[in-house]
């Protein structure tokens, strides 16, 4: 089901960076997010409240673009 908050996302395992492009067209690098968490959010049947919830309370992160 598409999200109507994230258009797309890249995990970087090498770096541990989950990098999302919003619909608006942000793009944040959420870091150090451990695999296990990226899978999750990668099966997570709603994107934005899995963003919402886990990852945006517990990761630092910095807007790319």
């Amino acid at each position: 089901m598409p999200s109507s908050v994230v258009n797309k996302y890249i995990y970087f395992p090498e770096t541990e960076v989950l990098r999302v492009i919003y619909q608006s067209g942000a793009v944040y690098d959420y870091l150090n997010v451990p695999f296990e968490i990226s899978e999750k959010f990668r099966e997570a049947r709603s994107k934005g409240q899995f963003l919402n919830r886990v990852i945006k309370t517990r990761f630092s992160y910095k807007r790319v673009q």
